[in-house]
């Protein structure tokens, strides 16, 4: 039977000690890393995460979000240009899509949401098919990029209370409420975003921005109730604010429930394109399939 490590018989252990040791920390590492990611089988968070899920995280990292979001989490990615939706920039700490109040920290379960849910009609396509392991720690990871993490602590999500039966007097009462808080401004009349201010707008880092097409499929999707959660939080780094302490919670909904009855359900040309450069992104960074990049020797 073969030997694992080279035989130690008849030599003295001092000089012999420091390799052999380094040997076996470096298994011992690599079997915590690889545990950590198989110890869940059910995908259920780690109570404790920890360096290993942070080494895992990056790993994962850089085989699947890298190639966009960029290795030291700026957004400026290779395939961000393929793209008129930007990645994300992680290092200020500023997300749109949370359950915390305005200016929050999201919460992991938000960041875990996101990554696996995808934003609808954009090149950020859900990763469910990763496990669920990987998944969270991504999360953790992300948080390495901004000191925000270290400083703060995300605050409460908003709850949000159970939606009321869909009536036609609900929608009627949304569509005054549409006008009243002044919506159609931004998104139009018709919410086809292309109200009178509409033009000209940017996000936090001056990027042009368009507001949302309400007919269309939403990126944190077009539900009442994530609707709901858009208007109660607000999405931080653009000019779409937090509606919290301004509408009643039947307010919120019949608002919600007016916008949701807005919605088709039809991407657009433009998200249809954005979604198929997604796509081809992860299918040739190998996110998806074999990675055909991954294979070109300048890639290497």
């Amino acid at each position: 039977m073969g030997r694992l490590f080279p035989s130690t018989k008849g030599t003295p252990w001092r000089g012999r000690g420091l390799p052999v040791t380094l040997m076996l920390v470096g298994w011992i590492a690599l079997l915590g890393v690889l545990g950590w990611a198989e110890a869940d089988q059910k995908g259920t968070k780690p109570s404790r995460p920890d360096g290993r899920a942070s080494e895992l995280g990056r790993l994962v990292f850089e085989q699947n979000c890298a190639i966009c979001h960029g290795s030291a989490g700026d957004g400026r990615g290779m395939a961000g240009m393929m793209v008129r939706t930007k990645p994300r920039d992680f290092r200020p700490g500023i997300f749109k899509f949370r359950s915390t109040p305005n200016g929050s920290l999201p919460t992991d379960e938000d960041l875990f949401e996101t990554i696996s849910r995808g934003l609808r009609g954009t090149g950020m396509i859900g990763q469910d098919d990763l496990p669920q392991t990987k998944r969270w720690a991504v999360v953790e990871y992300l948080k390495t990029f901004s000191e925000r993490f270290q400083r703060e602590k995300p605050q409460r999500p908003i709850s949000i209370p159970k939606p009321p039966p869909r009536t036609p007097e609900l929608i009627a009462k949304g569509r005054k409420l549409y006008q009243k808080a002044e919506c159609f401004k931004c998104h139009g009349i018709e919410g086809g975003g292309d109200g009178p201010s509409a033009e000209g707008l940017e996000d936090d880092r001056g990027y042009p921005i368009r507001t949302a097409d309400l007919t269309r499929p939403l990126k944190r999707g077009s539900s009442p109730e994530a609707i709901y959660k858009t208007l109660v939080t607000g999405l931080d780094g653009t000019p779409m604010p937090s509606y919290e302490g301004a509408l009643t919670d039947e307010e919120f909904w019949a608002l919600s429930f007016y916008v949701a009855s807005l919605n088709t359900g039809t991407l657009s040309h433009q998200q249809r394109r954005e979604a198929a450069a997604g796509q081809h992104v992860l299918r040739m960074h190998g996110g998806r399939g074999p990675g055909m990049m991954r294979r070109m020797p300048m890639m290497q």
